[in-house]
């Protein structure tokens, strides 16, 4: 995303980490599902609390969940169930980045959202994605126990 006229690889950095909230949310856009991508005739939107997501990289992969809280000014969201545990036994949710994530059943509640899909070609209607199925289920637990070995 280009905000500057400069090419300038310093000033790009610059207008991104100083950039303001409002830009920001631009940047915390993640894939979309597939199915929803042919649903929605886009490849990501921005993220929002309640969005139900599945992180796609990192020590939480293949863990699916509800958007607890986004983060703008650390570029970071939280996700239900991606906790960590402090030294005093405190539960924490650990920050993940848009990028690792992928929407599966987005918040469709307020009504520009609702626009910004039809804007786009796409009918914000939207079911849950249907959960793996149990073939898939067993290729990925055969593949944990080898990796595992």
């Amino acid at each position: 995303m280009r905000w500057t006229k400069s090419s300038q690889p310093r000033k790009q950095r610059k207008a991104f980490f100083n950039a303001p909230l409002h830009k920001r949310q631009k940047l915390m856009s993640a894939t979309l599902h597939p199915e929803l991508r042919k649903k929605f005739n886009r490849r990501s939107l921005p993220v929002r609390r309640g969005d139900m997501v599945r992180i796609m990289r990192g020590d939480f992969k293949g863990h699916e969940g509800e958007v607890v809280e986004v983060d703008l000014k650390r570029l970071r969201i939280y996700v239900e169930g991606a906790t960590i545990e402090r030294a005093n036994g405190e539960k924490v949710y650990y920050p993940i980045h848009p990028s690792n994530v992928m929407i599966i059943e987005p918040n469709l509640d307020d009504p520009m959202r609702r626009k910004i899909i039809e804007r786009s070609g796409g009918t914000p209607e939207v079911e849950a994605v249907p959960e793996k199925s149990e073939e898939e289920k067993e290729e990925k637990e055969k593949e944990e126990e080898k990796s595992e070995e």
